[in-house]
């Protein structure tokens, strides 16, 4: 019964190592290409715009900066956020997440509540 129990345990440790090292690494920012442009500050314009740190998340039309976020089994982020869209006064709080693309898993997938994709993006170089 004791080697079973220790048997359990390293399965466990096993299993949170394995998550740990398939996880996603925001100390360095992620974006597409305006968004790696525009992390330290607006440098160009653009209708398109995703970054993504460890604190937020800055599109072409708003900011969503982090309150919560949480390590699924599968690797993925789901962040919980309030966003600030421009033009409009106030903030709505909203949840997404972040996952390794099914086609490289270079880049990160952010996808919003419902599911929809609202795009890719690489580490910023």
């Amino acid at each position: 019964m004791r080697g079973f129990g220790l048997s359990v345990a390293m399965v466990v440790i096993l299993a949170a190592g394995q998550a740990l090292a398939a996880g996603i690494d925001l100390s360095k920012p992620y974006g597409d290409k305006y968004g790696c442009i525009n992390r330290n500050g607006q440098e160009v314009a653009a209708d398109q715009m995703l970054l993504l740190t460890d604190k937020e998340l800055i599109t072409a039309a708003s900011a969503c900066t982090f309150s919560k976020t949480q390590a699924q089994a599968d690797g993925s982020l789901v962040v919980t956020a309030t966003c600030e869209a421009e033009g409009e006064d106030g903030q709505e709080p909203t949840k997404f997440t972040i996952k390794h693309s099914a086609k490289n898993a270079k880049k990160l997938t952010i996808t919003d509540e419902d599911g929809n994709v609202m795009g890719e993006v690489v580490p910023c170089k």
